[in-house]
């Protein structure tokens, strides 16, 4: 069974950092590419950043870029998102999800995701 479990989100002031983390297990992370994706309150889910499934590739959205950093351990079978600079706006629920970076992403399961609150 695939299984992806977010941790590390937080209450956090604008202009604060915070580290997510997803540990995946049940298929063969380090051939999958994977993504983070959010959902704001009242909103649908959002791409944010996606990474090869090796490392050495990464995107990321426009409103994220320059201040989110996408990684994964394969050893570990872990990915991570680094968060910089964060806003009001990255308020929501963040899913880590299969796939993303060669196609669309999987769409997450609702009821995991870690939630992250910037306040101003």
């Amino acid at each position: 069974e695939v299984q992806l479990v977010e941790s590390g989100g937080g209450l956090v002031h604008r202009g604060g950092s915070l580290r997510l983390s997803c540990a995946a297990s049940g298929f063969t992370f380090s051939s999958t590419d994977m993504s983070w994706v959010r959902q704001a309150p009242g909103k649908g889910l959002e791409w944010v950043s996606s990474i090869n499934p090796g490392g050495g590739y990464t995107r990321a959205a426009e409103s994220v870029k320059g201040r989110f950093l996408i990684s994964r351990d394969n050893a570990k079978n872990m990915l991570h998102l680094q968060m910089y600079s964060l806003e009001t706006e990255d308020t929501g629920v963040y899913y880590c999800a299969r796939r993303g970076y060669f196609s669309d992403y999987e769409a997450p399961r609702r009821g995991q995701g870690t939630q992250v609150t910037v306040s101003s």
